[in-house]
């Protein structure tokens, strides 16, 4: 099942070739970077690391921050020698070019979209219904009703879908502006705490080992946690042929989104410690994704700022949910045009000219996890979810970095260097990424086990496409009829 590497992303005639037109600037993509990091992740997954580490929950962001900025690294050095927007995917082939392989990598990013949307699906209903509660609209119902909006969301995406997005950058900074707010909320919330005297500021040094892990193991399994907040960053390489000048402005913006976002979650961190005791710290996984909702309520009793806070943050949560299913349903489009999924899964939408089998195959996925995640009631939801997502992603992350060293000792020796991670990090990232991955960071089974099935239909799909590709003598890469997504869609 080998071949060359050009062969799952075939070269245009000239006369077909059109080119994406470059608007991104340094200034844009920075925003569309840390727009694209910020959102979710911090909503989901700190919470669960405060009931790990206790009032160090910083450190564990800080050291996903190390993990991602050495990925990053490669990344760079890859973007900047293959300028084009297929990422993991198309480096993975460019390095091994077995067609499977660079399948598993493909289907492992769409199944990261999928548990990602639906951790927000799950992190938004939960903040939506702590909003209400606090505003004294109505109590916190029941887990059931909380699942039923949830997966109500998921239905309103795909609908969203269908009808057609066309993303603006532009609008995305707006987005991000409303992501930077929220969580400047609560970081100004905790220096208000601390400046009144009454915060906890001789606990952000301290380890509470709550679960009795030892500090290793704890930190190492609240690294492993924390690094679905730090995800996103990889995205922006699909945006290379949109920007101006990417080999120069890429390596400089994409690290600056790194480190703002970083420093944004190290303050969040803080302030969650210093608003809440010890006692609270231990007991604050149980808020799952509402627990920055609980920092503020607990922290601006006097202010109605809390009765706010809830509701941007459901505005962030449901922008990374939208770009997720994006994501994944464009994936599962493409992948069944070139013939490595069932071409039904190509079908368009004649009117709207949208990939409905792609949005409806990646909601159904996204339904199903959720019912199944939510089945179980004594299950961390939100914390299964982001974590199996930062599985998927770890696992994507070590065969690029892998990748970065292969294709680097086939670089053509006159073609110019933009950007090379220095020395053997790529290899210290591969190992690094692979080590979060593993069951001795306390990841829970449910994830391998979510992880495993959701791959598992992957590859039978891709077994039945490549028993027919046989039987009609089709190659996998060989696009199949003439459909495209229209210009109104995203």
């Amino acid at each position: 099942m080998s071949t060359t590497s050009d062969d799952l992303f075939p070269a245009k005639p000239e006369a077909e070739t059109h080119e994406l037109k470059r608007v991104l600037g340094p200034k844009l993509l920075l925003l569309f970077i840390v727009g694209d990091i910020l959102g979710a992740g911090v909503y989901a997954v700190t919470g669960t690391m405060a009931g790990t580490v206790g009032g160090i929950v910083w450190l564990p962001f800080l050291l996903a921050f190390v993990v991602a900025t050495l990925t990053a690294f490669s990344y760079l050095e890859l973007v900047t020698q293959y300028p084009h927007a297929a990422g993991a995917a198309l480096y993975t082939h460019k390095a091994f070019g077995i067609h499977f392989v660079t399948f598993l990598v493909a289907f492992a990013v769409v199944c990261s979209g999928i548990t990602s949307a639906s951790t927000s699906a799950n992190v938004l209903a939960q903040n939506f219904f702590g909003g209400l509660r606090i505003n004294g609209w109505m109590e916190m119902p029941a887990q059931g009703v909380i699942t039923a909006v949830a997966m109500g969301f998921m239905v309103l995406l795909a609908a969203i879908n269908l009808r057609g997005v066309g993303e603006s950058v532009k609008f995305n900074v707006v987005l991000t502006l409303v992501e930077v707010i929220a969580l400047s909320i609560v970081i100004g919330v905790g220096f208000y705490v601390m400046t009144q005297g009454t915060g906890n500021v001789g606990e952000i040094f301290v380890f509470n080992d709550y679960q009795d892990k030892g500090l290793f193991l704890a930190v190492t399994a609240a690294t492993s946690i924390a690094f679905f907040a730090m995800v996103g960053f990889e995205d922006s390489v699909n945006m290379v042929e949109e920007t101006k000048d990417p080999e120069k402005i890429f390596p400089r913006t994409m690290l600056t989104g790194l480190g703002i976002a970083v420093l944004l979650y190290m303050l969040v961190a803080v302030s969650v410690v210093s608003v809440l005791p010890p006692t609270e710290l231990e007991n604050i996984r149980e808020a799952e994704g509402a627990a920055l909702l609980e920092v503020v309520h607990k922290g601006s009793p006097d202010f109605p700022i809390d009765r706010v806070f809830p509701f941007l943050a459901v505005f962030a949560v449901a922008n990374t949910a939208l770009i997720n299913m994006l994501m994944a349903s464009r994936l599962i489009y493409g992948m069944a045009r070139q013939n490595v999924l069932p071409p039904a899964l190509g079908k368009v939408l004649p009117g709207r000219r949208t990939p409905w089998a792609g949005i409806l195959f990646s909601t159904v996925l996204a339904l199903g996890l959720i019912w199944y995640v939510t089945s179980d009631p004594k299950s961390n939801i939100v914390a299964n979810l982001s974590g199996t997502t930062a599985f998927l992603l770890l696992c994507v992350f070590t065969v690029v970095n892998v990748a970065c060293l292969v294709l680097r000792r086939k670089r053509d020796p006159n073609r110019k260097v933009f950007f090379t991670s220095p020395g053997q990090l790529p290899l210290l990232a591969a190992l690094l990424c692979a080590f979060l991955a593993g069951p001795w960071v306390g990841r829970n089974v449910i994830q391998y086990q979510i992880a495993g099935g959701l791959m598992a239909i992957g590859v039978v799909l891709w077994f039945i496409t490549w028993l027919v590709n046989r039987r009609t003598n089709r190659a996998e890469g060989e696009p199949v009829g003439t459909e495209n997504i229209g210009k109104d869609d995203a």
